[in-house]
């Protein structure tokens, strides 16, 4: 497939890009003003980051499609398997 194809094909899916970024952005940025967040581990900081990066797809996007929502599943099932772990 050619990068042309994969960029319409996202496109298609979770709309234009630059305001995918914008509310990711957005997101990112109500995380990182709390205390708390820079006080996390890399791997919680970075899954709250993937999470927001797939909210930003929903809202942006196609909110029915099912593998977003199984993303944000998944990120949160590492994190709370390595507290389960800890």
């Amino acid at each position: 497939m050619s990068i042309d194809a994969t960029l319409k094909e996202r496109n298609s899916r979770y709309g234009d890009f630059r305001d995918h970024a914008r509310i990711t952005q957005n997101i990112k940025a109500a995380m990182a003003d709390r205390t708390n967040f820079s006080t996390l581990s890399l791997d919680k900081r970075e899954a709250l980051e993937m999470i927001a990066h797939k909210m930003g797809r929903i809202l942006n996007g196609d909110p029915e499609y099912a593998d977003s929502w199984h993303d944000i599943t998944g990120y949160a099932t590492l994190i709370e398997q390595t507290l389960k772990t800890e």
